[in-house]
């Protein structure tokens, strides 16, 4: 008896929490939380204590049954929409984040240009040596006064 009022106040707080969560137009979340809310009255209107004696002939056993199975369907579609969404809301909105927050999304690999193909250099590269290459560096260093 207490069992069964304990698992009655916990399904109706729960439920009560849902509809707040969907006031908030958080309908997923809702969905979900009534799901889990539904399992400890459809627990005990199972009558898992006696489950053998009362369940095939208790049409309180198979509404529980059924309640079950309300409360799996929520789960599963909820589930659904969420693969079909792209994740849930937290998830999409770091992807969002991080492409926001990357340098250039879009841009493709840098290109090497036209080579010659018998060397393996590129065509571009036609300095005599590499101290050319150290006097940018040293140049761009002095600017900054490093």
């Amino acid at each position: 008896m207490i069992a069964e009022t304990v698992c009655s106040a916990v399904s109706a707080a729960g439920l009560g929490i849902a509809a707040v969560t969907a006031y908030r137009k958080r309908f997923l979340a809702a969905a979900r939380i009534a799901a889990y809310s539904l399992i400890p009255i459809g627990l005990v209107m199972t009558g898992t204590v006696e489950w053998a004696a009362d369940t095939a002939f208790s049409p309180t056993a198979w509404a529980g049954v059924v309640v079950l199975g309300a409360a799996w369907a929520l789960f599963a579609t909820t589930r659904a929409v969420e693969r079909r969404r792209g994740g849930t809301r937290d998830e999409r909105k770091e992807a969002r984040k991080a492409q926001r927050d990357a340098v250039a999304p879009a841009a493709s690999a840098p290109s090497l240009g036209p080579g010659d193909r018998s060397s393996g250099r590129p065509a571009s590269a036609g300095r005599a040596d590499s101290s050319d290459d150290f006097s940018d560096i040293e140049a761009i260093l002095k600017k900054h006064g490093i």
